[in-house]
């Protein structure tokens, strides 16, 4: 099912960790109109960056959200955020801060190290975060970009 021009169903809500398990991740038909709302927001960082993006995670459903390893609350529960890398434009880190400083309007950009994650869930927080890995605490995300 074609969401938007450049992204359907079936890229939003793959995951080979779901296959891998036997999850099914078939949104809810209220998660999918939520997924066309973060395609729309993704055809705006595909034109601002020039060029594809590939997606490496999108909806999940609770058990794919608690298999990967995601937050309690994650945006991908509720199919508003996706994680991506823009080869194109540049490094993950490079995409994260052009978007920080874009007049895109999203909830929440977090640069993930190797990855994007964006959310555009309704809030629209505006919320910049880096993700540093590899302390003695995990995971430990800091103000900016």
């Amino acid at each position: 099912m074609q969401l938007t021009e450049h992204f359907d169903l079936e890229e939003l809500t793959h995951s080979d960790v779901a296959e891998r398990l036997g999850i099914d991740n078939t949104p809810s038909l209220e998660t999918v109109a939520r997924l066309t709302t973060l395609a729309m927001g993704l055809e705006k960082v595909r034109a601002f960056l020039g060029g594809p993006i590939l997606v490496s995670s999108g909806y999940r459903c609770p058990a794919l959200n608690k298999a990967v390893g995601g937050a309690r609350n994650s945006a991908h529960l509720d199919g508003y955020a996706a994680d991506f890398v823009c080869p194109s434009f540049g490094s993950a880190f490079a995409v994260a801060r052009a978007l920080a400083r874009s007049d895109i309007v999203f909830d929440q950009l977090i640069a993930e190290g190797s990855w994007v994650h964006i959310s555009f869930d309704p809030q629209a927080r505006g919320q910049r975060l880096t993700a540093h890995f590899g302390g003695p605490q995990g995971v430990v995300y800091t103000e900016g970009i």
